[in-house]
């Protein structure tokens, strides 16, 4: 499966439709090749791994008592840092990130993982490395 986004529910982007096409046809294209017994050469890629899900700050009645902070908002794969801003709660107050290492939030502030008690799900970023590969037909 192919999932592009994030992207609100109900909505239909054009950049992410084209964005998706494009995928979909790399994929066909290296199926193709990888059939007809094209070498690939080894290869390192960025990837993003889930850490953990982060929930809404909460009070003793498990009611939301703060928002995604402003600076936060619309910041998906941009690296977080101890200190920067995370939640702003209802009455003014910022709540920071406290993390000993750079993570990279995503799915920030989906509707999707509202009831699921999820504001974000932080990443650490990573590099693979992939050996050489040819198909043996």
């Amino acid at each position: 499966g192919v999932e592009v986004g994030p992207q609100p529910q109900g909505v239909l982007r054009a950049d992410i439709l084209d964005k998706m096409r494009k995928i979909v046809k790399h994929g066909l294209d290296f199926v193709q090749l990888f059939n007809e017994g094209k070498e690939f050469p080894p290869c390192t890629i960025e990837v993003f791994k889930i850490m953990e899900k982060v929930d809404y700050p909460r009070n003793k009645n498990d009611e939301v008592i703060a928002i995604i902070h402003p600076k936060l908002q619309d910041q998906d794969w941009q690296p977080l840092n101890n200190g920067d801003p995370l939640f702003l709660t209802l009455d003014g107050e910022v709540i920071a990130y406290r993390g000993d290492s750079t993570v990279y939030p995503t799915f920030i502030n989906e509707a999707a993982y509202y009831e699921k008690k999820q504001a974000f799900v932080k990443t650490v970023k990573m590099k693979l490395t992939a050996k050489h590969i040819r198909s043996s037909v």
